[in-house]
């Protein structure tokens, strides 16, 4: 007799189960659903039962059928939900749109020259009508008959100029004639740039891929800085084995009220001899409400004990370089032999000294120890997201890289410590540029000193939020270079430093990553790619427009690995990027008018709270006079400063309509109309979605939204 298995049918069910769980209509989850046993696929027999006889199959098929009933419409629920999300979100992104245009803030009123901006926009706009004359013209050939590109159209006209029948009226003759002249004299100088774009294009991205594979060789070999002592003879905290010299530490601010408290409880709370230590708060703060909560907090922590000082310049020239030498002259600072700098939204570890500033005992040639920086708000909106990936790169890769192979970078002008001397050998802050931290470390490099840069060593600051701040602040990063360069290059020719190292400076640090990388990404990617479109004899490998780019951004993003989703928005937004640092960058080359403005980086103060709390916290000793501290009313003070600092703020800032990338944008969308004619695939891709970030970010829809 043949062994029977309906025990086991009993028991278990094959398939995976599903149990649909409806306790409210809009929350909804699928656990448990039974799956389907042989008797589901056996044929009924004439009675409309199974073959197989067994007289509880058909009642089991009625219940999966419920059950997959009931789940097919919850997945079409959650479908129209997410439909229904995409609708509101379109319908706000709209909405916010017509804010912008109703409103009619645009970026007029910011600090960049009238003259440079209205040529600038004045060459775009003349680019772009010509454009949109060019997309009309081409549109009507197409629909006469004219379906050809490149190449093809030129047989086309030589086929008319043979059979003359061909030509209909008068508008195949002009439209044959353009072909031919745009052929002749318009093509190959514009094919002459493109290739000079692309070989400084591949330039570039050589120097990008050896300085990522640098790094990959100092991960590989775990390459780092070395001390010239134990590490246990550092640390040790008493007698002549302890190293602690005479440090001050310098916070330089202007009008941030936002983070004042959190850049200076993070300091006073630096483990460190309060005897080898003074604090020097650099208030250049035009608002006397700013000055006075300032004042109030130093006063606070010198009756804690904290060896502070509070100094606000009456006349304030020069800028930060002008604070920070103001501050340099006083008559105590010969005591001290290394000065830390801090920018207000800085917020040092408490042991950052003494991971810092014991590379320097008996390592006579280093002048500068810069450490890492990390951000509390890199995810709080897609711009901070995209600035992270960058900043990764920048020090993950190029300073690292640079401070192992080459014992020199640019000072990222905070998160840093300075040896004294070093500073007053060099001739110490100059206010001639908007970028006095480059300056200071160029200008060290050539009379010998070296530098280390401690990736494990991380100081938290914040990213700005809104692009607006960004915009400005790249500006600043990118005109102030070009200053720098013109003011050096003297300097560097008739330096003692090596040839190789003169090479290094000139050619990698200034042209090639200050002023190269802005130009051919401008002019390739938003110029020349455009015009193409409309002059197809002049080409773009589809390699230029696509893949090197792409590999070029995967590599960018290798060290923010967890920011990989955002590798197409990181690829869009660096060439939107283009158009502000080529215009910073023609400004600082040819000293124009908005090169030497400086503008203080708007904070949110999004850490002050907790981080002031957390301070609170650790300290054993009060912090408040002779009384214990009430964290409660420590609490309610800080949340209500902040409210009230965060409604005034939203009353000052609004959203503004950017006049240069919204005639891009609809210069590349009018290009990428044209390149559908044509059939070009990649081409059109990628002038849609550049086009598409161009608008996003001309109504400023990719930042922080005010209003």
């Amino acid at each position: 007799m043949a062994p029977t298995f309906e025990w086991w049918a009993k028991e278990t069910h094959r398939g995976t189960p599903v149990v649909v769980k409806m306790e409210n209509p809009n929350n909804w989850a699928m656990v448990q659903l039974e799956g389907p046993s042989d008797d589901d696929f056996l044929l009924p027999d004439g009675t409309g039962n199974s073959i197989s006889g067994n007289p509880r199959s058909k009642s089991r098929r009625n219940k999966n059928a419920k059950q997959l009933t009931w789940v097919l419409l919850l997945k079409a629920h959650k479908a129209a939900g997410c439909l229904t999300s995409i609708a509101t979100a379109l319908f706000s992104l709209s909405a916010a749109v017509r804010r912008r245009v109703a409103s009619g803030r645009t970026d007029s009123d910011e600090s960049e020259s009238p003259v440079v901006k209205s040529r600038f926009y004045s060459c775009i706009k003349v680019f772009l009508l010509l454009s949109v004359l060019l997309l009309g013209f081409e549109i009507v050939a197409y629909f006469r008959g004219w379906h050809f590109g490149g190449p093809d159209l030129q047989l086309q006209y030589l086929y008319t100029l043979t059979r003359p029948s061909v030509v209909k009226d008068a508008f195949d003759l002009i439209y044959s004639n353009w072909v031919m002249f745009r052929s002749h004299y318009l093509a190959p100088p514009l094919q002459f740039l493109a290739n000079s774009c692309i070989i400084l294009f591949l330039i570039q991205s050589l120097d990008r891929l050896i300085l990522c594979l640098g790094c990959f060789w100092i991960k590989f070999k775990k390459i780092k800085p070395v001390l010239k002592h134990g590490v246990d003879d550092l640390e040790a905290g008493d007698g002549a084995k302890g190293y602690f010299p005479m440090v001050l530490v310098q916070i330089p601010m202007c009008n941030e009220r936002e983070v004042y408290q959190q850049s200076i409880a993070a300091v006073c709370c630096l483990d460190w001899p309060k005897s080898k230590l003074l604090i020097q708060v650099l208030d250049d703060s035009d608002d006397p409400t700013t000055q006075l909560l300032i004042k109030d907090e130093v006063h606070k922590w010198q009756h804690e004990g904290a060896n502070i000082l509070y100094r606000h310049r009456v006349i304030r020239e020069g800028y930060k370089a002008g604070n920070l030498k103001s501050a340099m002259s006083c008559s105590y600072v010969k005591d001290y032999e290394f000065v830390a700098i801090f920018d207000a939204d800085f917020q040092p570890i408490p042991d950052f000294l003494k991971q810092t500033v014991p590379y320097f005992k008996d390592n006579e040639e280093l002048g500068l120890v810069q450490t890492r920086w990390s951000f509390v708000n890199k995810d709080e909106n897609l711009l901070t997201r995209l600035q992270n990936i960058n900043l990764a790169f920048h020090f993950e890769v190029e300073q690292q890289v640079n401070g192992i192979l080459l014992n020199f970078f640019g000072f990222n002008g905070t998160a840093g410590v300075w040896r004294i001397k070093a500073l007053e050998e060099s001739g110490g802050w100059m206010e001639r540029t908007t970028v006095e931290d480059m300056d200071i470390a160029v200008r060290a490099h050539l009379h010998g000193w070296k530098f280390i840069f401690l990736n494990d060593v991380e100081c938290q600051c914040e990213l700005p939020e809104s692009y607006e701040a960004y915009r400005k602040q790249q500006h600043r990063w990118h005109s102030g270079p070009m200053q720098l360069f013109r003011l050096c290059l003297p300097d560097i020719i008739r330096s003692k430093i090596s040839l190789w190292k003169k090479f290094n400076m000139i050619f990698l640090f200034f042209l090639l990553r200050k002023l190269i990388l802005p130009f051919y990404s401008f002019t390739l990617f938003c110029i020349i790619l455009p015009m193409t479109m409309f002059i197809p004899e002049a080409t773009l490998p589809s390699w230029v427009v696509c893949y090197i780019p792409a590999t070029m951004s995967f590599l960018n993003i290798l060290p923010a690995p967890k920011s990989f989703p955002f590798i197409v928005p990181y690829l869009l937004f660096e060439n939107t990027m283009s158009v502000t640092k080529f215009n910073a960058m023609i400004s600082g080359l040819f000293q124009l008018g908005s090169a030497y403005e400086w503008v203080v980086t708007k904070k949110s103060g999004r850490s002050s709270e907790g981080d002031l709390i957390s301070l609170i916290e650790k300290e054993e000793k009060p912090l408040r006079f002779n009384s214990e501290p009430d964290l409660n009313e420590m609490r309610e003070e800080i949340e209500k400063e902040i409210k009230l600092e965060q409604i005034a703020s939203k009353k000052r800032k609004h959203n503004r309509i950017y006049t240069k990338e919204l005639a891009l944008a609809f210069l590349l969308l009018t290009a990428s109309a044209r390149s559908l004619l044509s059939a070009q695939g990649i081409h059109f891709y990628f002038l849609l979605f550049q086009g598409v970030s161009f608008l996003l970010v001309g109504l400023d829809l990719i930042g922080e939204q005010v209003g």
